[in-house]
This record gives C-alpha cells, sequence and structure tokens, in this order.
C-alpha cells in the first residue's frame, strides 16, 4: 500500500509503498478514506514538541473510513461499514490506569511506548490497522461527507472535557480560548449539549462576532484586557447568571495569567476542567488560591483526550442534527502531496477549517 512516513524528524515525509498492515486478533483494518492533519502537525514532525514518538513512523491522528478486515472478537462491525478510526489507543490490562498512545501522533510514558510499538502506525496511508475497539461505527455517509467527518478529531476532544465535568442542560458554561480550534468547536459541543449560555473570552475581534454570527445569542462574547483583575470582572459580567463550569483549552504558547482569571470566574460549587497545554514551555504554574479553591467548593480537574464511549456519543450528537458538520471547511490534499497538506494546515489555523488528506 502507499503511505506517508516519517523516517527523520526535521525531514520531509516519504511517500513511498509500504507492507500492508496484518490483521490479528483484537484488531481491525480499515481502508483510509479521509485523514485530518493537525494544525501544529509540523512542529512535532521537526521534533520541535519532542513528542515520545518512535520512528519510522506512519504519522496521521484519526482517520475516516470503511472496514475491510476484522478479528474473530468483532461481534458488531462488518466489511464495508465506516468508522471513525479513535487515535486513542488504551492498554487492556488495566482498567483503572491504562496508559495511552495516541496512534501515529505520541504516547504517554514508557507504557504508552510499549503499547505505541504495536500502534504506532496512524492513517496517511492506504489501509490502517486499529484495536477492535477503536474502529468506532459512525453509520451510512455519503463517500463526499468523508472529509468533514474527519471534524471528529476535533470536536470530541472538548467533548471529552464536558463528559468529565458533567455538564447539564441549562446550566452555563466558560470556554477558556474560545478563539481558537479547539476552543470554537468547545462553543459548539456546549450548546449541542444543551448550555444555556456560553461565555466566550478572546482578543480577537473578528472571531468573537463570528462566533456570535454562527451561533447565536447563547454566545457571549469578552473581549479581554490583559489585566487579570479586569478580565475576571468582564467575564463575571457578560455571563447571563453564575458560570458552572470552565473548560480551559488554551494552546501552549499561553501563559497561565491568562487562564487564571477565567478559571476563577467559575462561581462557588463550579467545576474547572483543564485540557490545554500551559506551562508545557515552561514559565510561572498556574498559582491559584488555595483558600478560594478550598472555600468555595471548587472542582478542578485535568482531563486528557475523552472516554472510549465519546466518539458513538458525538456521533449521534450530529446525526440529530445537534452539531452541523457543514460549519467545517475542509481543503484535501491526496497522498502523493502529504508535505504540501502539513504546510497547508500550519498556514490555515483558523477555526472551523480543516486540512485533510484521501488516500
Amino acid at each position: 500500500m502507499k503511505a506517508a512516513v516519517l523516517k527523520r524528524f526535521g525531514s520531509p515525509l516519504d511517500v513511498e509503498e509500504v507492507e500492508d498492515p496484518l490483521l490479528g486478533t483484537g484488531e481491525i483494518i480499515v481502508d483510509i478514506v479521509a485523514a485530518g492533519v493537525l494544525s501544529y502537525a509540523n512542529e512535532v514532525f521537526s521534533g520541535e514538541r519532542q513528542y515520545l514518538l518512535e520512528l519510522p513512523v506512519i504519522p496521521g491522528t484519526g482517520g475516516i473510513g470503511r472496514v475491510s478486515a476484522l478479528g474473530p472478537d468483532a461481534t458488531h462491525l462488518a466489511i464495508g461499514d465506516w468508522v471513525y478510526c479513535d487515535p486513542t489507543v488504551r492498554s487492556r490490562d488495566n482498567a483503572i490506569a491504562p496508559d495511552i498512545n495516541l496512534q501515529g501522533l505520541s504516547a504517554r510514558g514508557p507504557g504508552g511506548l510499549r503499547l505505541q510499538r504495536h500502534f504506532r502506525h496512524g492513517s496517511f496511508a492506504e489501509r490502517m490497522r486499529v484495536p477492535t475497539e477503536n474502529a468506532k461505527p459512525i453509520g451510512v455517509i455519503d463517500p463526499a461527507d468523508a472529509a468533514r467527518w474527519c471534524a471528529l478529531g476535533t470536536l470530541l476532544v472538548p467533548y471529552g472535557g464536558f463528559l468529565a465535568a458533567k455538564l447539564q442542560a441549562g446550566e452555563i458554561v466558560l470556554v477558556s480560548g474560545a478563539t481558537g480550534r479547539f476552543g470554537s468547536a468547545a462553543v459548539a459541543v456546549a450548546l449541542a449539549m444543551g448550555a444555556a449560555a456560553v461565555v466566550a473570552p478572546g482578543r480577537n475581534d473578528a472571531m468573537l462576532a463570528e462566533l456570535t454570527r454562527r451561533f447565536g445569542s447563547r454566545v457571549h462574547p469578552v473581549k479581554l484586557s490583559g489585566d487579570e483583575t479586569e478580565d475576571a470582572r468582564r467575564m463575571t459580567r457578560a455571563a447571563p447568571g453564575a458560570i458552572d463550569c470552565v473548560l480551559d483549552i488554551m494552546p501552549p504558547s499561553v501563559t497561565a495569567n491568562v487562564v487564571r482569571p477565567a478559571i476563577m470566574a467559575v462561581r462557588p460549587y463550579g467545576r474547572v476542567v483543564l485540557m490545554g497545554g500551559v506551562g508545557m514551555l515552561g514559565g510561572p504554574g498556574l498559582e491559584l488560591p488555595y483558600p478560594w479553591i478550598m472555600r468555595n467548593c471548587v472542582t478542578i480537574q485535568g482531563v486528557w483526550m475523552y472516554p472510549a464511549s465519546a466518539a458513538v456519543r458525538m456521533v449521534g450528537l450530529i446525526k440529530a442534527g445537534l452539531i452541523d458538520l457543514t460549519q467545517f471547511e475542509p481543503t484535501c490534499f491526496d497522498l502523493d502531496h502529504a508535505n504540501e497538506a502539513v504546510t497547508h494546515a500550519a498556514e490555515h489555523r483558523e477555526p472551523f477549517r480543516m486540512t485533510v488528506i484521501k488516500p
């Protein structure tokens, strides 16, 4: 089969013929129709992000395709079924604290690296091998829509945060990082889950206006000033009531002083979910006041990715029309132009825009 292979950090992908993946028990082979390209894929491939990723590797996190082979433990899927290849691969021998590997991208710790050595290759290929439980059925779709279904890779991340926060219909949400790719998706997801209002702080006036245009009066934009005290005041005033839940999904380039006022805008007994990259590049820590957390009974939870059931639930939201995939605008490349796709993704990071490889 043809695939794009990363052989050395800092070198372009080599598009070449490689061996087909072999099917084992507990595994499924998927013919890839569309694979999303992360906006920061170039930073991973250059080695800048220093992700735990052994080479050579076929990169690509998640993809949309059709089942072409399955093992004896698959009791519901059938050849030809449309599936989402969920890249969040978990070890099967520790149900309480499984190791995690993001197939085609990175591993978490030594256990995740061991997992990666088997489930390493991703979706920048004509075919991909995934654990049986990671082939998530999406039902019948128009093949022409496969590229837009790659939006699952973006939508599922904030969805995992809201599931962890046990977001309830009618609650007021604040999305810290709302004008970014994952933050704007979080706005869409919160509203689809029944949030009464979403407070959307940011410095990008055009994107704040765009969020209001797309989602209407339930979005409450807030222009940030850069002053912690003033920004906390602006966010609290913009909310139509007490803020029940804060989701932070800021990128690594943001410092803690930008995140802190958003977190501290939550009401007493409120919940805060941290999903961003703040602190990954160094600098001061978050430094939240101990008395404020304790006396206000605030729950602060770190969440990485999403539970195994999230993809199926998200498909349900999409099929019900609660999330509109036509909001996402894909630009597609064939596999021979994988390097051009990586460059395009880095240069077009705007929310609701996607770069997709179609093998």
